[in-house]
């Protein structure tokens, strides 16, 4: 098979295809053949060394294709059934092995570039804004990133729950997207500045809940941007320095926690029925997503350079 590994950790050239034996499914496995998979941060927080992990190792946790190979005990797929996946390791691929747990049916009517857009984002999307934090109609919404891929979903769940949204972009050429998304009202700004202009736009208020995946940078704006007994989401940094805080120094009686993937699905049953809500959120044009921007397998690394360059809009696809 055809895989994107890393060798060793460092810049985005340190990404290379190579040829790789294919790996047959054990018990309780699946082997599906690869037709998109998913870029995301955490993808270059590996590729940088911050977590630890055995090289050399395959990129990529998300993507969509079709059943090849099943395991032993496998009754619940078959060859050549469409498929789409979240946490499978090594899906910067043109073939993957994973746990059937893993996985979920892909409906007819969703396209494999509209799943592997929509697996990881729009659960984590999901997530924040029906469980983390349940977003009710009037309450206002504080979104960083907002023209990004995540943040787009984020901002249309709100706009499905009656929320307002305020979306803040790092640059003026982003503000379509963000607009586009749904967002109220978009503020373009590099992370310092944000919060007088939130506060502005909520009769000085503040709004009710904040989703933050940006880092340090933006975290004391963030509060200052909150009302009182807000709820501050943070969801990040996944490629910052960390962040000691002292709980006495929270400002206005603020909640604030930080919101795990992984406690949306905890377990299979429940991959299988949030996915299927999102796919039908999909299919009844109540969720939109941009057209993915794609690159060949081959130019994984054109695609991580293009996400920290922050550059991009929407989902960034690789396929074989």
């Amino acid at each position: 098979m055809k895989a994107v590994a890393i060798k060793a950790f460092g810049d985005a050239q340190v990404l290379g295809l190579a040829s790789m034996p294919d790996r047959v499914p054990g018990p309780g496995e699946i082997a599906v053949a690869v037709s998109a998979s998913g870029v995301n941060f955490m993808d270059i927080g590996i590729r940088r060394g911050m977590r630890e992990v055995l090289l050399p190792h395959v990129l990529g946790v998300e993507g969509a294709g079709r059943v090849v190979e099943l395991g032993e005990g496998i009754s619940n797929f078959a060859v050549g059934q469409r498929v789409a996946w979240v946490y499978v390791e090594g899906s910067y691929a043109d073939r993957v092995v994973g746990p059937a747990t893993s996985f979920v049916p892909l409906p007819d009517e969703i396209s494999d570039e509209v799943a592997a857009s929509v697996m990881m984002q729009g659960l984590t999307a999901s997530h924040f804004a029906t469980e983390f934090y349940q977003v009710r109609p009037g309450d206002w919404a504080l979104v960083h990133a907002a023209a990004g891929g995540l943040g787009q979903l984020l901002t249309q769940i709100i706009k499905m729950s009656g929320g307002k949204v305020i979306g803040r972009v790092s640059r003026a050429d982003k503000v379509e997207a963000a607009a586009r998304a749904g967002a109220d009202h978009v503020i373009v700004d590099d992370g310092t500045a944000f919060a007088d202009q939130a506060l502005r736009l909520t009769g000085g208020e503040g709004v009710d809940v904040v989703f933050d995946g940006s880092g340090p940078a933006t975290l004391d704006g963030s509060l200052a941007a909150l009302r009182r007994a807000g709820t501050f989401c943070w969801y990040g940094p996944v490629l910052g320095a960390n962040t000691t805080l002292s709980i006495m120094s929270l400002p206005k009686s603020v909640k604030i926690g930080y919101a795990v993937f992984f406690d949306h699905i905890p377990t299979p049953e429940r991959l299988r029925e949030r996915t299927a809500r999102l796919f039908t959120w999909v299919r009844d044009g109540k969720l939109r997503l941009d057209k993915p921007t794609i690159y060949p397998l081959a130019k994984a690394a054109a695609a991580h350079a293009a996400m920290e360059a922050r550059s991009s809009t929407g989902k960034l696809l690789l396929v074989p």
